[in-house]
């Protein structure tokens, strides 16, 4: 039987890492552990109870009170983001959230919580993880190393085609600037800064599939396995 890995895909938001992890995990029969829905319910949190971002002691006991885990939904095949046992799936894809969820991910309280989760669920290995600094902090050592990049025009039309669904009236422009927005603060934050590990194979679908998307990405995962 061969020895099972772990996975790190780090990027650019609206990159499809999210899609390229689900897809490794279930083609190699690993956990896949979304990071980014975790900042989000983090963030969902903080907005539904009013703690402001700069308020470290209201922060610190704010994340005493937060638990989260996914469960897998028979009905759309994929695991969902709990937070205190409700179902947010829904609700932290929304723009709301998505505007202020690198803001919370900067807080190094936040990123020290959410880390050391990560680190857990991870221990056992046969996992895919993707987020910003998968391959950096979370899992430096891990054996296979994914950096997603896109040109930030097709990303951000990427984005507003699939807000777009729930949300008619959003903009592109609306859209676009979040997006630069959000890579401001993931590339220039002090703590866990996104960044490529040294290590990293680059992967730019810009102008790829995702089928060849997943086709390479898999082809990598087959090698790093065969020499674990």
């Amino acid at each position: 039987m061969p020895k099972k890995i772990i996975i790190a895909i780090d990027g650019f938001s609206s990159c499809g890492k999210s899609t390229l992890a689900k897809a490794l995990a279930a083609k190699l029969a690993y956990v896949f552990i979304d990071t980014g829905a975790m900042y989000r319910a983090i963030a969902l949190y903080f907005l539904r109870n009013h703690i402001s971002f700069n308020d470290q002691v209201a922060i610190e006991k704010a994340l005493q009170h937060i638990q989260l885990h996914f469960a897998y939904n028979s009905a759309t095949g994929k695991s969902d983001m709990f937070l205190n046992g409700e179902n947010v799936e829904l609700l932290i894809r929304e723009m709301k959230v998505s505007s202020k969820v690198s803001e919370v991910a900067a807080i190094g309280s936040v990123r020290e919580f959410a880390v050391a989760q990560q680190q857990a669920m991870g221990a056992q290995k046969g996992i895919v993880m993707d987020g910003r600094d998968i391959g950096t902090v979370v899992f430096p050592n891990a054996e296979l190393k994914i950096f997603v990049t896109a040109d930030p025009a097709i990303r951000a039309n990427r984005r507003f085609l699939e807000l777009q669904a729930t949300n008619p009236a959003i903009t592109m422009e609306e859209v676009a600037e979040n997006l630069q927005h959000r890579d401001l603060i993931d590339s220039t934050r002090e703590h866990s800064p996104l960044r490529q590990a040294a290590d990293a194979l680059v992967l730019d679908n810009s102008h790829i599939t995702r089928e060849a998307q997943f086709e390479l990405a898999l082809n990598w995962a087959h090698e790093r396995i065969n020499l674990a």
